[in-house]
């Protein structure tokens, strides 16, 4: 207060003395403003965690899993060939019984996780209990129960068990991560590193964090998250299960206070299923998306950067409704897609059968399909074919700083693309060129332009010169290498 005081003095210095009372109730009007401030902190700040702790501490468990690993060779030294210890440690070995194959024998693991029912379903991590044929739940009271598997979810690395138990068990409940904000005080609790329960504060240091899968959402946190803690939860002020706690970012392998949950919006959802059905049921679209990025948007003609642009539309649930490549996803169900991740995540906790209304753009306006969602589990893994077509004849040409040609047969068959593909197939890149910065490579197949289909390279010139005539500062190429589709844009000027 008293640097902030002498801050206002200096600038008051140069007023009139009959502005001494203004200054003293300035003075007066900012202490106060600050202690209201300090007493809004003080108040949002818990004085202890202890009767959270004390609340949530029973229905968290340790998990220990053990399984048998085939054995390898022995133990003993590695020693590079030639060495003049070789013959001596092998002679060694083999006198004591050691040189030979290993027998196989059993490992354990450790890990945490937290009862979501009184009739004892449990959830952990699927890295928890993988490959394992016995897992074992410490309670916090310390009873021991045996646990069964009843299903897992490796895109979320989400797993469920059950234990049978002959009274009610204390469970805690999911609460809504969407409302969790960056800076909310949240608490881990688990086994860290085999040491037994323990508990942990921080905040929420970032939302919406993926790190490898499709379905990633999760919740960075600066509580203490370490190897055994992962298939604890993450917990929110009032008690409530916001996260399980999933992996670390680290160079040691201990915490440097870059934690990561699984959100439980996500996992409240492979829970119920895995609960239900044994295995998940996710929605399926049937469709290859991209994010609208500043430029596609601009050359599509697009007001803002924002839904799921289509890239390929093989059989499927879209193809049925109607749906084209080059159309932009906006809406999925009454809610805006803001990008790429969210419709995947929306879609796949859309129920399977179930008819969705779909907004798309095209074209410049939105139309409404209604989808009949299939399942992704069963359509991953299917082919995709090409149509076949009738190829163009071969012709070369050189723009936008590609050289392109007409696709013959034999250019389409020494590409290992299917028969009957067309387009247009780059043969050379500018290494100066924008297209090139942008990823276009030697053997890429442009397949439209404008949001055309491109048979012949002056279909191509034809492309670039209506985008100019209209305006445009950029020409919206369809780039397809070794079968994925992608949208690229490449600029006029």
């Amino acid at each position: 207060m008293q640097s902030n005081a002498m801050t206002i003095a200096k600038t008051a210095d140069a007023a009139p003395v009959r502005r001494t009372g203004l200054f003293l109730a300035l003075t007066l009007g900012i202490g106060l403003a600050l202690a209201q401030v300090s007493q809004a902190v003080a108040q949002t700040m818990p004085d202890s965690f202890a009767d959270l702790a004390e609340k949530i501490s029973p229905s968290v468990v340790n998990i220990t899993t053990s399984s048998v690993v085939a054995g390898g060779m022995g133990d003993g030294p590695t020693l590079p060939d030639g060495s003049p210890f070789q013959d001596f440690f092998k002679d060694f070995m083999d006198r004591n019984g050691n040189g030979g194959p290993a027998e196989p024998r059993r490992s354990e693991a450790l890990g945490s996780g937290f009862v979501v029912s009184e009739d004892g379903f449990i959830v952990t991590n699927n890295h928890v209990i993988e490959g394992a044929d016995d897992i074992e739940i410490e309670f916090f009271s310390g009873d021991r129960l045996k646990a069964k598997l009843v299903g897992t979810d490796t895109k979320t690395d989400i797993a469920l068990l059950k234990v049978e138990s002959d009274k009610p068990l204390p469970f805690v409940t999911f609460g809504d991560s969407d409302l969790m904000r960056v800076g909310d005080w949240v608490v881990a609790m688990g086994n860290p590193l085999g040491q037994g329960f323990s508990v942990s504060a921080g905040i929420v240091s970032a939302r919406n964090r993926a790190i490898s899968g499709a379905f990633d959402d999760f919740i960075q946190t600066d509580a203490a998250i370490n190897r055994g803690n992962s298939g604890g939860p993450l917990f929110n002020m009032d008690g409530q299960v916001v996260g399980v706690n999933t992996a670390i970012m680290s160079p040691n392998g201990g915490s440097i206070g870059i934690g990561f949950s699984m959100a439980s919006n996500v996992v409240s959802d492979v829970v119920d299923q895995l609960r239900e059905f044994g295995e998940t049921r996710r929605g399926w679209l049937g469709v290859r998306i991209q994010d609208v990025t500043p430029d596609v948007a601009e050359a599509m003609g697009l007001t803002a950067s924002k839904g799921a642009l289509i890239t390929d539309v093989p059989d499927g649930p879209a193809k049925d409704a109607g749906m084209l490549s080059g159309d932009v996803i906006v809406t999925f169900d009454g809610k805006e897609v803001a990008d790429t991740r969210d419709l995947v995540r929306r879609v796949a906790g859309a129920p399977v059968g179930q008819a969705v209304s779909v907004v798309v753009l095209r074209e410049g306006a939105s139309q409404t399909l209604s989808v009949t969602l299939g399942r992704r589990e069963t359509a991953e893994g299917e082919e995709t074919v090409t149509p076949a077509a009738t190829p163009a004849e071969p012709a070369k040409g050189e723009l936008l700083g590609l050289t392109v040609a007409e696709l013959s047969p034999s250019d389409a068959e020494g590409l290992g693309l299917p028969k009957g593909s067309e387009g247009l197939v780059i043969t050379d890149v500018d290494v100066n060129a924008e297209a090139y910065e942008k990823g276009l490579r030697q053997g890429d197949l442009i397949t439209e332009a404008g949001q055309q289909k491109v048979l012949k390279v002056q279909d191509l010139k034809d492309r670039v010169t209506e985008a100019k005539d209209a305006g445009r500062k950029s020409l919206l190429l369809l780039i397809r290498r070794d079968g994925d589709p992608r949208f690229v844009a490449l600029s006029l000027e």
